[in-house]
């Protein structure tokens, strides 16, 4: 069995660092694909997906990528499922990233070397 998939779409915000209880770097994102066809008005519907970075590739990704940066992420889909006391079950599906390439990176806002205080 299989489970591969790849996405390119454009980053929603700049994915933020955590540390798991064992100190593993994780970070997510927010990754806004264009769907493949066009809806009734003839414009691109978009799908929002959450993206789960993990170690370097958090680390890169948090350091580099902007809102408005277009990547590839190629990686699997996890699922997660929970049951509330109360109401139906809520179903959830993640992409677990693997790697991640920078296709269009927007620049960070640095200002420059001479207006930069200490």
């Amino acid at each position: 069995m299989l489970n591969f998939t790849v996405l390119v779409g454009k980053v929603k915000e700049i994915p933020e660092i955590r540390l798991t209880a064992a100190g593993t770097k994780i970070a997510t994102m927010l990754l806004e694909v264009d769907r493949g066809f066009r809806n009734s008005n003839g414009e691109y519907d978009q799908d929002i997906f959450n993206v789960v970075l993990w170690r370097g590739v958090a680390e890169t990704c948090a350091d580099l990528l902007r809102p408005g940066s277009v990547v590839a992420v190629k990686g699997r889909l996890q699922a997660h499922n929970y049951e509330p006391k109360e109401g139906p079950m809520y179903y959830n599906a993640e992409v677990v990233a693997e790697k991640v390439s920078f296709i269009s990176v927007k620049p960070i806002n640095n200002p420059p070397l001479a207006e930069q205080s200490a």
